[in-house]
């Protein structure tokens, strides 16, 4: 009895301490799940929203009509004041921003379908391995609005029944730039919009539909939207509040403004010099038409600022905002374009606000359009080690406490020249194998307008260019000493330095994933 009546006293024990631990177990719980919960809030995937502007330049004051977008997105966090792309045409460069390759990986040449321009190679390749594939395995979801790629759309190429990898909302346009008369793919099927400014302008239809998405996600994933306005790419068509600003602006005449190009490759040394009145009357309204349309592009971005307040995400969500490539208007007496090696047409805007970002900054690193994909994934989440791309992320840069980054001590830029197999009725005293020809017998590209260039930064600001033409034409430049590219100092410079420039070319043209990441 006795040894029963102490088991019944040890179990009565046992049950006793048992219930009374009871709430410190459910304490415990509780405060293990808080502490779940609030952990899980600090890694909260982060949004992005990439804004490609088309043609926008930064050296000829082409953010000047972009104070909004200024403000709101590179005054809150940082502004590259050297950022390039690694070609200076849309095709091949938007390709690079996708992909994260340079051209000569991507293989996308020119503007052209023989260019590889949205081409099967390039649906069946790079495409399949462009960013927004990784994204969508990270359960983001997206949106695309605006240009894609010159030929997108092509009947020789799938039609606007193919939509790229990775993009649960596309609306993107058939074909190069326009603002109205234009037709869209909307998931897969034709759209034609015509000329209606309240339905029709693309920049604000395809803000529009972006804020319609943001509204509609699912807040349970992040989202990453990407929009390509045609502005300020030809024909500069200004929404109708904005068709009579910039009324007295022309544009600028310093730097290489109207200046021969006699040392230069022959492209350059073949325009009229001083440029005739009609060229400069047609560059001026060009530039002051630029402009313009860039004033629908900062209310995009303030609306956008705006919807991303109003969903309180603002503070959880990275704005990219950039261009494709620079432009000019009438440097070294070419009255407008780009394709050319000069900073002119390989500088391009890149400012960026987002979480982590302190605001106020101006860094000097040299990122590149090539950059972007890597960034944009590093943000992600994505192991960016194991991606076959040539780009490196500047995540570091804008976010030093996030991880330790290296900047880059020289790049590559490369450019394959497109020419018309026929004469060019507005220069047949040049043959075939010119393009882009104006009056006066201008031409602003042609077959061997073909080159690459090592732009350099480690120890000096220099740029080394090699032509692949009859001639072997090579370029050097003192960017430090000789801002706007004025002299050719090839003939100047160290042989011993030519040579090392030319090892470094050799190198960078045939560099792939991260061989072009490490020297």
């Amino acid at each position: 009895m006795a040894s029963s009546s102490l088991s019944t006293k040890t179990n009565r024990n046992r049950l006793r301490r048992e219930t009374t631990g009871a709430p410190g177990l459910l304490l415990v719980f509780l405060t293990l799940f808080t502490c779940l919960l609030r952990c899980s809030e600090c890694v909260k995937a982060k949004n992005m929203i990439l804004i490609v502007a088309d043609d926008l330049d930064v050296e000829l004051g082409g953010m000047t009509p972009l104070k909004k977008t200024k403000a709101l997105v590179g005054d809150a966090g940082v502004i590259f004041s050297h950022a390039y792309t690694v070609t200076p045409l849309c095709c091949p460069s938007r390709s690079s921003i996708l992909s994260g390759k340079y051209p000569h990986n991507h293989m996308v040449h020119n503007n052209s379908l023989s260019g590889n321009c949205s081409s099967k190679a390039w649906q069946a390749g790079p495409e399949m391995q462009a960013f927004p594939v990784y994204l969508n395995k990270k359960y983001y979801q997206t949106f695309y609005g605006g240009k894609y790629l010159n030929q997108y759309g092509m009947n020789e190429t799938g039609g606007v029944g193919h939509v790229p990898p990775g993009w649960d909302q596309w609306h993107a346009l058939v074909g190069n730039s326009q603002y109205y008369n234009y037709t869209l793919s909307v998931n897969g099927k034709a759209e034609v919009h015509k000329d209606d400014y309240g339905k029709d302008y693309l920049t604000d239809l395809i803000l529009n539909r972006s804020l319609t998405f943001l509204d509609s996600r699912s807040p349970q994933h992040p989202f990453f939207v990407m929009l390509s306005p045609p502005a300020p790419h030809s024909p500069w068509t200004a929404a109708p509040a904005y068709r009579n600003s910039f009324s007295d602006v022309k544009a600028p005449r310093d730097g290489s403004f109207n200046k021969p190009g006699h040392d230069k490759h022959w492209l350059l040394r073949q325009p009229v010099n001083p440029m005739p009145n009609s060229s400069i009357d047609y560059l001026d309204n060009a530039f002051r038409k630029r402009w313009q349309t860039l004033l629908s592009v900062d209310d995009m971005v303030e609306k956008l600022v705006k919807k991303l307040e109003d969903i309180k995400e603002l503070d959880n969500t990275y704005i990219f905002f950039t261009s494709d490539n620079g432009y000019h208007t009438g440097q070294f007496s070419l009255p407008i374009d780009k394709r050319q090696l000069y900073e002119f047409d390989i500088r391009v805007p890149l400012l960026v606000r987002g979480p982590g970002i302190k605001p106020n900054q101006t860094l000097p690193d040299p990122v590149l359009n090539i950059d972007l994909a890597m960034t944009i994934l590093d943000i992600a989440g994505v192991n960016i080690s194991t991606l076959d791309m040539d780009g490196q992320s500047f995540l570091p840069q804008i976010a030093p406490s996030l991880r330790n980054g290296t900047s880059r001590p020289y790049f590559l830029v490369e450019y394959t020249g497109e020419g018309n197999l026929s004469k060019d009725p507005k220069c047949p005293q040049l043959g075939p194998g010119v393009a882009q020809c104006f009056p006066d017998c201008v031409c602003e590209d042609a077959f061997n307008n073909t080159y690459a260039c090592v732009r350099m930064f480690k120890d000096n600001d220099l740029q080394y260019c090699e032509f692949a033409d009859d001639e072997a034409f090579v370029e050097v430049y003192n960017i430090t000493a000789d801002p706007h590219q004025l002299e050719n100092i090839v003939k100047k410079v160290d042989p011993a330095l030519l040579q090392i420039m030319n090892q470094r070319l050799i190198k960078l043209q045939s560099c792939k994933g991260d061989s072009c990441r490490h020297y």
